[in-house]
């Protein structure tokens, strides 16, 4: 069975950092490309990043693009977004998520599997 669990979510000030992760589990991880995807307050999925199998490839939505950056290690079946230069707008609950495969499916909401979901808030 596929699981996703998300951490590192927080309270946070504008202009700080949060670190999050997702590990992974009833996959090959390694074979896999990951996502991210938020959905803030009263708003739709908004994708996020996604990383293809090996880390080799990044992308990212316009509105995180050099604030945030996606990593993997799949040797520990981890999936981890570093957060930089929070903005209020940046909260929103976060998942990581997947279609399992190795193409990489970036700019889609409507992937098949996913986690529970940390939330972000970024406040004064």
């Amino acid at each position: 069975e596929v699981h996703l669990v998300e951490s590192g979510g927080g309270l946070v000030q504008p202009g700080g950092s949060l670190r999050l992760s997702c590990v992974v589990s009833g996959f090959t991880f390694s074979n896999t490309s990951m996502s991210w995807v938020r959905q803030a307050p009263g708003k739709g999925r908004e994708w996020v990043s996604t990383i293809t199998i090996g880390g080799g490839s990044t992308y990212y939505a316009d509105s995180v693009r050099g604030r945030f950056t996606v990593s993997r290690d799949n040797a520990k079946n981890k999936l981890y977004l570093q957060m930089d230069s929070l903005k209020t707008e940046d909260t929103a609950v976060y998942y990581c998520a997947t279609d399992l495969g190795w193409i990489p499916k970036w700019g889609r909401n409507d992937y098949k599997y996913w986690g529970q979901g940390t939330q972000v808030t970024v406040s004064l």
